[in-house]
C-alpha cells in the first residue's frame, strides 16, 4: 500500500522478530500495513520520537471475577486496567460464579465482554469431573483459550487432584491445556503448619515439594497421553530445573510477582497482601526462576491478576483470600526489571506477545509485522513514575506495588488498530474482541 493509511506513528523505536529500530509504521484497517519507510499519507499522525513501539503485550493470566464476584472486579474494570497498563488482550480464569464450565457460561463470558471490556479478551474453560468428555468440543469455541486444570485448591470450587481425573482430561482434549500445579493431596497433609495470624507460614504449608511433586506427576500422565501442557505461576527452583528437561511436552509460565517479591520480607512489608497461591518463596527460589527465564525454559510471563477487597485481605491468616492485582502493574514492574537489565527488551517481548501468541496458538497477534493486527504497546523506557493505589483500576483498589517507583512505563495501548490509552487517559471506547485461535478457527 503505498499512501491513505488510516495512521502513522512515526519515529519510534519498532521492536519485532528482527530486532529493533527506528522506523515508522502504518495502520490501515485494524491491520499493521506497513513498516519502514511509509510515506506521509495518513488520516492521523502520532509523533513517536524516543518511545518505544511493542508487540501489544497479552496477559494469558488475570482473573476478571465476572460473573458472581463482581464487588472486586469485573470485565470493565479489570480491562481497563489491563489497556491502562498497556496490556491489549487478557485471557480470563474460569473460577467465576457460576464457573466457565459449560458452552453457555463460556458463550454468556463473550457477550459479557464483547465492546464492552477495553482490551481484546479469551476465556479459559474449567474442567470438572462432570464436563471431561465435553472438553474436547469446548475447547474449540469461540472466546476460547484453552482448558484449565486445578490440581491443587484456590480460589472457587474447580478441582481435579488425582491421576485418574488428570489423564481423562488430557485424553479429551487436543489443544494445550493449562496447570495449576500444586500437591493436593500435600496441602491437605499439611494444613496443620498454617500459624493462625502469620501469613509467612503460607509458603511452609503450600511449601516447594508440593508444587514439584505435583508437576513430576503432571508431565508423566503429558507424556503417557501424548499431550501439551502449560505450567502456570512457576515459583520454585526445582520445579524449573525439572521443567528444563521437559520442554518437549511442557511450556510454562512466571509471574512478576514471583519475580520480584520474595519471603520472608514480603510478609513483613505487605502481611496478607503479599499471600498468593502458589505462594512468594525466598530469594534462592525466585532467584531459581529467574535462571530459567535466563536459559528460556520460561514461556510467558502471565501477571495472575486476581483481586480481593481490602476487607477480604484483612482478616486474619489463613482466613484471608489469596490474590493480588497485577495486570495493570506487569508492564512497568517488567521494564523496570528491563532497565536493571534482568532481562533484555527482545526477552520482554519474547515473554509477554510472542510467548503466549506461540504456547495458545494465536491467530494474527504476538507480532509487529505487515498482515498482523495492530495489536501495540507504547512504552518511554527512561520515564520514571511511582506506582500508586489511586493509579490502579482495579474495583479492589489496591497493589502490592504502592509506593515503587519504576523505569519504564506504558504511554499509549493500541488495540487492533484504536487508540484506545494514550498518556494515562483513555481515548476510546471500549471495543474489545474476542481473540481467535489457530487450532479453533471457524471453516471457511
Amino acid at each position: 500500500m503505498a499512501g491513505g493509511y488510516d495512521l502513522i506513528l512515526k519515529g519510534g523505536t519498532v521492536v519485532n522478530q528482527d530486532g529493533e529500530g527506528v522506523r515508522d509504521l502504518a495502520i490501515s484497517g485494524g491491520k499493521i500495513a506497513a513498516i519502514g519507510d511509509v510515506g506521509t499519507s495518513a488520516a492521523e499522525t502520532i509523533d513517536c520520537r524516543g518511545l518505544h513501539i511493542l508487540p501489544g503485550v497479552i496477559d494469558s493470566h488475570v482473573h476478571f471475577r465476572e460473573p458472581g464476584l463482581t464487588h472486586k472486579e469485573d470485565l470493565e474494570a479489570g480491562s481497563r486496567g489491563a489497556v491502562l497498563g498497556g496490556v491489549t488482550a487478557a485471557f480470563e480464569m474460569p473460577n467465576t460464579d457460576p464457573t466457565t464450565t459449560d458452552a453457555a457460561a463460556l458463550a454468556d463470558k463473550v457477550k459479557r465482554g464483547h465492546h464492552r471490556m477495553h482490551c481484546d479478551f479469551a476465556f479459559y474453560v474449567g474442567a470438572t469431573r462432570e464436563n471431561t468428555r465435553q472438553l474436547g468440543e469446548l475447547e474449540r469455541l469461540p472466546g476460547a483459550c484453552g482448558v484449565k486444570v486445578f490440581m491443587g485448591s484456590s480460589t472457587g470450587s474447580l478441582l481435579i487432584e488425582d491421576d485418574e481425573g488428570v489423564r481423562d482430561v488430557l485424553k479429551a482434549i487436543r489443544r494445550r491445556a493449562s496447570f495449576h500445579s500444586e500437591d493436593e493431596y500435600r496441602l491437605r497433609e499439611r494444613m496443620h503448619l498454617r500459624v493462625e495470624g502469620d501469613p509467612s507460614s503460607h509458603p511452609v504449608w503450600r511449601d516447594a515439594q508440593a508444587a514439584l511433586l505435583c508437576t513430576q506427576r503432571l508431565i508423566r500422565l503429558a507424556r503417557e497421553t501424548g499431550k501439551r501442557v502449560h505450567v502456570l505461576h512457576v515459583t520454585t527452583k526445582e520445579e524449573a530445573e525439572f521443567l528444563a528437561e521437559h520442554k518437549d511436552v511442557a511450556s510454562c509460565e512466571a509471574t512478576p510477582a514471583h519475580l520480584t517479591l520474595a519471603a520472608p520480607d514480603c510478609y513483613a512489608r505487605l502481611g496478607t497482601l503479599a499471600q498468593l497461591n502458589p505462594p512468594i518463596r525466598d530469594a534462592s527460589h525466585r532467584d531459581g526462576v529467574w535462571r530459567a527465564l535466563a536459559q528460556g525454559v520460561i514461556d510467558t510471563v502471565g501477571s495472575d491478576h486476581s483481586p480481593h477487597t481490602r476487607e477480604e485481605k484483612a482478616h486474619p491468616y489463613p482466613k484471608t483470600h489469596s490474590g493480588m492485582t497485577g495486570v495493570q502493574t506487569l508492564v512497568p514492574i517488567m521494564l523496570d526489571h528491563v532497565n536493571a537489565r534482568r532481562l533484555t527488551l527482545a526477552r520482554f517481548v519474547d515473554l509477554t506477545s510472542a510467548g503466549p501468541a506461540r504456547v495458545y496458538g494465536m491467530s494474527g497477534k504476538g507480532r509487529t509485522a505487515a498482515g498482523f493486527d495492530a495489536d501495540l504497546t507504547v512504552v518511554d523506557l527512561k520515564r520514571r513514575e511511582t506506582i500508586t493505589d489511586r493509579w490502579i483500576a482495579s474495583r479492589s483498589g489496591w497493589t502490592p506495588y504502592h509506593g515503587v517507583t519504576v523505569t519504564g512505563w506504558p504511554v499509549g495501548t493500541f488495540v487492533r488498530g484504536h487508540r484506545v490509552m494514550w498518556q494515562g487517559e483513555l481515548v476510546t471506547p471500549s471495543r474489545g474482541e474476542a481473540v481467535k485461535f489457530q487450532e479453533a478457527l471457524p471453516a471457511a
